[in-house]
């Protein structure tokens, strides 16, 4: 049975009507809904606030992909095997990396500006790859410069609709088949229905769960659990990423220090000044992200210290100034120099690797709904994501949604004007605010980076006392956003809990090892 966050009847609310509605104003949407409009779509983006807003528009390290003279996709493959720990799909990743070549040169064609050098398109070195391969825009600016790219070839066709401010309450299912979207409007404040024979979901991630996250505000799992009420499944719960290098300042967020940095050259410090990554793996500073995450936790228990530090500070000044603006300029907001003083950086919860489980062409399990993103599972980031393979899987499996979802029949049906539910109880509520932090703070000190049995099994009780709440009603945007992360923090903690082993963004502490009979996945169903 398809649950809800809110009571309401389709027949009494506001409906629009799209032949394509795509949830979600990332690189993965945007680039969902232009290739449905190339595909001779009438497509319609809504976003939960700006599209500013998305992890996209803040991505800083760049996108992957295969184009150097010595490089190819099969030494792109095996670096995302390697750091995916033994649980990749084989086959998306040799998707990921042959079709994104192409996908790169799409976004060149439309007019996305990569840095260039007098050899052509500037190539950028980061954790776990063997070659140069990472494009980069305006520095550390590159998400940014690909939602202006995006945005600006939207903005000239009339066939794609891009409606700010609207929250996905729920996906609008029935015998398995997803209709369309209860979706609350932030402008007239009221609830409204959007009918689609297409639905992508591309929502993005959980960042927010965790007290200390590179992820804006936005990311409160809201796909994921909206997809959990309706019957999808979904797998790999227990890999959460945390980026080694958020900015550990007092008074400032956890901005993320990209991987670009140390792939120019900066240096790991600990508490007493000594470089220590060489002494955890080959690559030194640019190990995958999950043998840096570790190795820097490890380092600042033993020194009793809150953070270690990023030294840059033997570059160029304006070498520094030039390849990060982005970062030196947010730095000297908070009185830090970094071309003269080492940046105190501590791991931060940054990626999901799991997420909606979804088939080699974003099909979910339930028909008609598809997923891309960071939202969406294909494992093929496996157990922890190489570096900038993000934004390419956003063009890869959008452009590949496009064309499958436009070849299948159309849903015609209309059966979604007689979707309710009436059934929630109102009246009993609880300090959400207070709920927040202090889910917040179980996910970080029981679900985060290092885990255990008994932290596991506390959190899941914690999560049970709660389960109360899907009987009521969530009044507004902040409480439908807190039984969010409430659905989605639940199947991280029982994922981790299921899995006794540690591989990549899973660490147990109990279990320290990697064992060759959890070579494979967890999938959850309701």
């Amino acid at each position: 049975m398809v649950q809800y966050l809110k009571n309401f009847n389709s027949q009494e609310l506001i409906a629009v009507e799209t032949e394509y509605l795509v949830i979600g104003g990332g690189i993965a949407g945007l680039f969902t809904a232009w290739s449905a409009y190339k595909q001779g779509a009438k497509v319609t983006v809504i976003t939960k606030q700006s599209i500013d807003d998305s992890n996209t528009n803040k991505a800083q390290g760049g996108i992957a992909a295969a184009i150097g003279k010595d490089d190819s996709p099969e030494i792109h493959m095996q670096d995302t095997l390697v750091a995916g720990g033994g649980v990749c799909n084989e086959s998306a990743v040799k998707i990921l990396v042959t079709e994104g070549v192409a996908r790169i040169k799409d976004l060149i064609k439309l007019g996305v500006d990569f840095d260039q050098n007098p050899q052509g398109i500037a190539l950028g070195t980061e954790g776990g790859h063997s070659y140069a391969r990472v494009l980069h825009a305006n520095g550390d600016a590159t998400g940014a410069e690909i939602i202006r790219g995006l945005r600006q070839k939207i903005a000239e066709v009339p066939e794609i609709e891009v409606i700010e401010g609207q929250y996905l309450v729920d996906l609008l299912v029935r015998d398995h088949v997803c209709y369309g979207a209860l979706v609350f409007d932030s402008h007239s404040q009221q609830l409204r229905i959007f009918n689609s024979s297409r639905v992508v979901l591309a929502t993005g991630g959980v960042g927010q769960l965790y007290e200390h996250t590179t992820n804006p505000e936005v990311a409160t799992a809201d796909g994921i659990g909206a997809a959990w009420r309706a019957g999808a499944e979904i797998m790999d719960m227990e890999f959460v990423q945390f980026h080694p290098t958020a900015l550990a300042l007092s008074g400032a967020p956890s901005f993320l220090i990209s991987e670009a940095v140390r792939g120019e050259g900066a240096i790991l410090k600990n508490a007493a000044g000594e470089r220590f990554m060489p002494k955890y793996h080959s690559m030194a500073e640019l190990a995958p992200r999950d043998v840096v995450t570790k190795a820097i936790f490890t380092e600042m228990a033993s020194t009793n210290s809150n953070h270690m530090l990023l030294d840059i500070t033997h570059l160029n000044p304006e070498q520094i100034k030039k390849r990060f603006p982005m970062i030196t300029a947010t730095c000297l907001e908070y009185g830090l120099d970094i071309t003269h003083k080492l940046i105190p950086v501590a791991p931060a919860a940054h990626y999901m690797m799991g997420g909606v489980k979804v088939n080699l062409w974003g099909e979910t399990s339930i028909e008609n709904l598809f997923c891309c993103g960071e939202s969406s599972c294909l494992s093929v980031h496996g157990a922890n994501r190489l570096a900038s393979n993000s934004l390419l899987e956003g063009l890869v499996m959008g452009e590949r949604i496009a064309r499958r979802s436009i070849a299948l029949p159309a849903v015609t049906e209309k059966s979604n004007r007689s979707f309710e539910s009436n059934i929630l109880k109102t009246g009993r509520s609880c300090d959400y605010g207070r709920l927040r932090s202090e889910l917040r703070k179980i996910m970080e000190q029981k679900v985060g980076l290092l885990r255990t049995g008994r932290g596991l099994s506390e959190a899941a009780a914690w999560f049970e006392e709660l389960d109360y709440l899907s009987d009521y009603e969530a009044k507004n945007v902040m409480e439908m956003e807190v039984r969010n992360m409430l659905t989605v923090g639940k199947l991280i903690a029982k994922a981790a809990a299921l899995r006794t082993e540690s591989r990549g963004g899973h660490f147990r502490q109990d279990y320290p090892e990697p064992l060759a009979g959890w070579c494979k996945h967890i999938l959850l169903k309701r």
